[in-house]
């Protein structure tokens, strides 16, 4: 889908560039609030794998407490979230600065969301395929689900958007993200900040053939 490639990146673009326009007042908050409660950085910032699988730097605002020299990462999140933090993550507020990063053609306003470098090697060579388009702000997974669906099944909605994207569904996908937004669905899967680690897998689970077939349905 060349064509449509082409047309989608005039489209992120010109939306990123209005929408951090727009949003500047919200951004200056969100800032001036993160630095009240946690100081700097403002930013989180960590590589993430992009088109084809190449790093680049995501940048969001950041939600938790600097960890220990001594304290997991992973396993401390949870203690380390702020309320701050916690409201921005719910209403997806941390996510704004990610503009910067559609701005500078590491992203799009939608596709696979980007995950983390580690996870490359642990994907099936289909779930592997959500790498051929720029990984997203927001995807079909997000309003299908978020995090409250399992890793298989995030990996088969993925690859169906690859295969099925277009600037109907890229509406549809902005359109229901907004009231995923508001509604505040789908954060975090029980007894986690958002989802557990991604280990890998053999093969898909039934769940995710499942999914991937009311994905097809327009679910």
């Amino acid at each position: 889908m060349p064509l449509y490639d082409h047309l989608k990146r005039t489209i992120d673009v010109v939306a990123a560039g209005a929408g951090l326009v727009a949003t500047a007042p919200v951004l200056a908050a969100s800032a001036a609030a993160v630095y009240a409660t946690m100081g700097r950085p403002l930013f989180f910032r960590q590589q993430r794998p992009g088109l084809g699988g190449e790093p680049f730097e995501l940048i969001k605002f950041r939600t938790m407490r600097l960890s220990a020299p001594d304290q997991d990462d992973i396993g401390s999140e949870a203690s380390r979230m702020t309320p701050v933090g916690q409201f921005l993550r719910s209403t997806s507020l941390d996510e704004l600065p990610t503009l910067i990063n559609v701005l500078r053609g590491e992203m799009s306003l939608v596709g696979p969301r980007p995950l983390l470098m580690r996870y490359l090697p642990r994907y099936s060579s289909e779930q592997a395929r959500r790498h051929e388009v720029r990984p997203g702000v927001t995807g079909w997974a997000q309003i299908n689900g978020r995090n409250a669906l399992s890793w298989e099944q995030k990996f088969a909605l993925d690859v169906w958007y690859v295969d099925h994207r277009s600037l109907s569904l890229d509406l549809k996908i902005l359109l229901g993200t907004v009231g995923k937004v508001f509604a505040r669905e789908g954060i975090n899967q029980s007894g986690h900040t958002t989802m557990p680690e991604f280990m890998g897998n053999e093969a898909s689970s039934p769940s995710a053939g499942n999914t991937s077939n009311s994905a097809r349905r327009g679910a």
